[in-house]
């Protein structure tokens, strides 16, 4: 039988894509930079032209748990509820040669991205975990938090599913059996987002859009599989970077257009609809997930491992300070960061991510109440969902890793962030975690004239643009240099 793991990787997801448009600016705040003082006092100042439009997004007070119980809950918990059955999966992989988590029982056999479960019926099966999405390697060190750089969402993960099937009815007796009953939530799931939810790119996310299948197939109230969709559900897939974790203890809201107000574990949850069973299971699950948002508050970013020159690095942070802080704060002994969600004028990143749900279309109408309304909004501690348009500007911790750049991932590194005129429509990469370029920061890349296969980015694409965030263009290549080695440090 062909490998089982060929029909189910990388699923797991956190909802990132619903919003409504806000046409108010009463809140926005105007962020000039180095302005210069009048030299006529007494009258009155000439009104000058905002560079960047912002508004504060308000805090929003979080439950607390214990790291270390989320720790072992979040890579052998029980918050999926389906998967392949576990002797099925070990017949189509290979057991686990490093168990890099250090993990016991029937986990140590498994690849971290996946964990053995027991489901309601008492049969015991595997399911992806959140390592899918949320770990990945860099220069051969393995990150917790660190967003999948390389996972290959452009494949079809239902391709195969008939065949999978035929092997767990061979292997169990059918479809009476309690592995295929413990098994049917996960195929029913895979079969939904099979061919929806595939990206363009090698790299690129697609997670709003899974989410999107997921709830359009789920009762926004008792959470319960509906084997029609509820919604029409459209056809194109945005794509989004998976972002760092550790910046989330910072962050007021949650993902890029800061759309995930009021309780964070709430949204957590999101994960599980791949599998849930109903309302009753994402209770228990919403319990546990205090814990696991404690551990993600207590990651901190990874040191660069390469050398730094400090005094260019210096040299570096007093134009940072001077230019960049404003957006995204200070660090060192006494770091600032101001949660500012940012103008798609001002910002001038590609503006579907944020636009696909702030234009009112069945689809978005249909997020929104059903996260606002639903189990997810009126339910215990509830998630809010609102979209404003825009994005927020990121804490910059451990931006050496989190290449490629930009909410999409269209930019392969700092230097090209920083220069946009330098940037490359299309460019391909190899997808080994060491090929690291240390002077632009970031992955090194070829600049091709055509998309050549999966492993090319086309920012020509919808939704795959690489425009916006010229804030660096007017510095000089040494000015460049110097705040390149200053973010090297952070």
């Amino acid at each position: 039988m062909k490998k089982i793991e060929l029909l189910f990787t990388a699923i797991i997801l956190f909802p990132l894509t619903f919003s409504c448009s806000k046409e108010s600016k009463e809140d926005l705040i105007d962020i000039v930079v180095n302005e210069k003082p009048t030299d006529q006092p007494d009258e009155e100042p000439e009104v000058e032209e905002p560079l960047i439009e912002s508004s504060p997004i308000p805090n929003n007070p979080q439950r607390t748990g214990n790291a270390s119980v989320g720790y072992e809950y979040l890579i052998s918990g029980n918050y999926m509820s389906s998967g392949v059955p576990y002797d099925a999966f070990l017949l189509g992989t290979s057991v686990n040669p490093d168990n890099r988590l250090n993990r016991t029982g029937d986990n140590a056999n498994l690849p971290y991205d996946y964990t053995a479960i027991t489901a309601s019926n008492g049969a015991r099966v595997v399911a992806p975990n959140c390592m899918a999405c949320h770990a990945s390697t860099i220069n051969n060190e393995f990150i917790i938090g660190l967003g999948s750089h390389d996972a290959d969402f452009t494949v079809n993960r239902a391709s195969n599913i008939a065949l999978l099937n035929s092997g767990i009815r061979a292997l169990y007796g059918g479809e009476d059996s309690a592995e295929w009953q413990a098994y049917d939530q996960f195929r029913k799931s895979i079969v939904a987002i099979g061919a929806r939810t595939m990206t363009q790119t090698r790299g690129s996310n697609p997670a709003d859009k899974i989410t999107q299948v997921l709830i359009a197939h789920r009762d926004k109230s008792t959470l319960e599989w509906q084997d029609t969709p509820l919604v029409d559900i459209p056809e194109e897939v945005i794509p989004s970077d998976v972002p760092a974790w550790w910046l989330l203890k910072k962050k007021n809201a949650m993902f890029y257009h800061a759309i995930g107000r009021g309780d964070f574990c709430k949204s957590f949850i999101g994960s599980s609809l791949l599998t849930l069973g109903d309302a009753t299971k994402a209770a228990e699950i919403d319990a546990k997930m205090v814990d696991v948002l404690a551990y993600i508050q207590s990651l901190e970013a990874p040191e660069y491992p390469f050398s730094v020159d400090q005094d260019l690095a210096q040299q570096g942070k007093q134009l940072f300070e001077n230019t960049c802080a404003t957006c995204h704060g200070t660090y060192g002994n006494s770091p600032t960061y101001p949660n500012l969600l940012v103008t798609l004028k001002s910002v001038g990143t590609d503006p579907e991510l944020s636009d696909h749900y702030t234009k009112s279309s069945p689809m978005n109408n249909y997020f929104m109440d059903w996260f606002n309304s639903g189990w997810f909004g009126t339910h215990g501690n509830n998630l809010q969902i609102k979209a404003e348009g825009g994005y927020i500007a990121p804490p910059l911790d451990g931006i050496w890793a989190t290449a490629p750049y930009f909410h999409n991932g269209s930019v392969p590194t700092l230097e090209d962030v920083l220069n946009s005129q330098n940037r490359p429509t299309r460019w391909s990469r190899s997808f080994n975690n060491t090929d690291y370029d240390q002077t632009k920061v970031g992955w090194i890349y070829s600049i091709e004239q055509t998309k050549v296969d999966k492993n090319t980015y086309d920012t020509t694409l919808k939704g795959y643009g690489n425009s916006g965030h010229t804030f660096g263009d007017h510095l000089t290549d040494s000015e460049r240099s110097a705040l390149i080695e200053y973010l090297k440090t952070l």
